[in-house]
């Protein structure tokens, strides 16, 4: 044992003097490389936030790295970023398809949102728009009303078509409003008789998009391709019933989306919901 131990040492001194380093340099080496790395402990972290929702599998490195600040972690995205890279957690994009069909025949009213998506307080400014989803057993059209304020999804229809009652029926969910605008844009759906009288009826705002401008409601096209590319194109639609996608969005948008996934809009990257009820506690405080 002795002799093994004095050739090993021999061995380690040559070594040593043959790559120019220091036989203590060798050994703090020898004891720390099965240490994890930095980077292995923060995949760690990462990998028990994903695994917190199935849906948090979504999040890219600025999510991820607000799920981090909220847990007490601060580091630089770039960082998070190369953590995330390593650990294969980084995703390509996906973009969906819209199915606007703009009306010429109507004439243009003001847009009064003019591409400005920020609310100082809820049910002050709403978004709606209509996307589609291949079934098996045919298309299935999503109509959600966005809150401005923090992003919250305050209304949801879906059905086999998309003709004005979808649209209607989900004004209708709002009840009476006062100073509220609802944005969208010029589909024959929004311009219709029928609708615009339920929003009157409401006491809510009309304002509309330009013909084609589909920067005009870049926030509710925003949202939709978050819907498509976190859910539904990563499961097969089309094979699928409309009953059955219907239960997958509402489940997405109503159990995650407004109360669990991190919003990087809210301040703190706080959920919907909780921002609200955080603005509603300091609103009585104030009182």
């Amino acid at each position: 044992m002795f002799i093994f131990e004095r050739r090993s040492e021999y061995v380690v001194n040559i070594m040593c003097k043959v790559l120019k380093i220091s036989e203590s340099g060798y050994y703090r080496w020898l004891k720390n490389r099965s240490k994890p790395t930095r980077q292995q402990l923060l995949l760690v972290r990462i990998k028990e936030i994903l695994d917190e929702h199935p849906d948090n599998s979504n999040y890219g490195y600025n999510r991820m790295n607000t799920a981090l600040i909220q847990k007490g972690i601060k580091l630089s995205k770039s960082t998070v970023y190369r953590a995330m890279s390593a650990g294969g957690y980084i995703h390509k994009n996906r973009k969906p398809h819209g199915i606007t069909k703009a009306t010429t025949e109507i004439q243009e009213k003001e847009n009064l949102i003019k591409r400005d998506f920020h609310a100082e307080k809820p049910m002050q400014k709403l978004l709606t728009d209509i996307t589609e989803i291949a079934c098996a057993d045919g298309k299935l059209y999503i109509s959600p009303i966005m809150d401005c304020f923090n992003g919250e999804i305050v209304a949801l229809e879906m059905r086999e078509n998309m003709k004005k009652e979808l649209c209607i029926d989900t004004i209708k969910q709002l009840g009476k409003m006062n100073n509220v605008i609802l944005h969208s844009d010029r589909g024959s759906q929004y311009t219709s008789k029928d609708f615009r009288k339920e929003l009157k009826r409401l006491g809510i705002t009309q304002s509309l998009s330009g013909t084609g401008r589909c920067y005009d409601n870049a926030r509710m096209e925003s949202f939709f391709a978050t819907l498509k590319k976190e859910k539904l194109y990563q499961i097969p639609t089309y094979k699928m019933t409309r009953e059955e996608v219907k239960t997958i969005v509402f489940r997405y948008i109503f159990v995650y989306y407004n109360r669990i996934r991190i919003h990087t809009s809210n301040p703190n990257g706080w959920p919907p919901q909780k921002y609200r009820d955080i603005y509603s506690e300091t609103a009585k405080i104030a009182a």
